[in-house]
C-alpha cells in the first residue's frame, strides 16, 4: 500500500519548512495573524490539496467514463472559527466549520453524465474522503 510522508522544521512560531519528496514548501500565517506571510497557512494548504486531488481524480474519472474533459476550474472556501485555536472555551471544532467546493468542468457532456462524473469524482477523491470522514491518527511526542 503506498505511503506518503513529509518532514517539517519550525522556523519561528508561525513559519514551518516542509519537505515532501524533493519539494520544499513554506507554511506561514499572514502578517495580520502574527506571521511573516512567506507561504500559505495550514488551512490554505489543506484546501489546496483538496483542489489538486479533485483535479487529478476528476480527470481520472473522466478517462474511466470515456468523457471528453478539456479542463476543470475549482473554487474552495472554508469557514473557520479561530476560537478553539486561540484557547477560548467553545464547543466549536478547531477546524473548518464548513467547506464549499464549486467545480466548473469544460466538457460537452449532458447534465446527467456530468452529474455522474461529479458524484464519482467526489466519492473517489482521497483528500475529500479524508476531509469528510474521520481518519485514525496516532500523535506522539519526544524530546529533541
Amino acid at each position: 500500500m503506498p505511503q506518503f510522508s513529509v518532514t517539517a522544521q519550525s522556523e519561528n512560531p508561525t513559519k514551518t519548512s516542509v519537505e515532501a519528496r524533493e519539494f520544499e514548501m513554506t507554511v506561514d500565517e499572514p502578517e495580520n495573524a502574527g506571521g511573516t506571510n512567506e507561504g500559505p497557512n495550514p488551512l490554505e494548504y489543506l484546501i489546496s490539496g483538496q483542489a489538486g486531488c479533485l483535479n487529478a481524480t476528476g480527470h481520472q474519472v473522466a478517462d474511466d467514463m470515456g468523457l471528453d474533459l478539456d479542463g476543470i476550474e475549482i473554487d474552495i472556501t472554508g469557514e473557520f472559527d479561530p476560537a478553539k485555536f486561540m484557547g477560548e472555551a467553545t464547543d466549536e471544532r478547531a477546524g473548518f466549520q464548513d467547506v464549499t467546493v464549486t467545480i466548473e468542468a469544460d466538457t460537452d457532456a449532458d447534465d446527467e453524465t456530468l452529474q455522474q462524473w461529479a458524484e464519482q469524482t467526489e466519492d473517489r477523491c482521497p483528500v475529500t474522503d479524508n476531509m469528510q470522514h474521520s481518519t485514525p491518527m496516532d500523535v506522539s511526542v519526544t524530546r529533541l
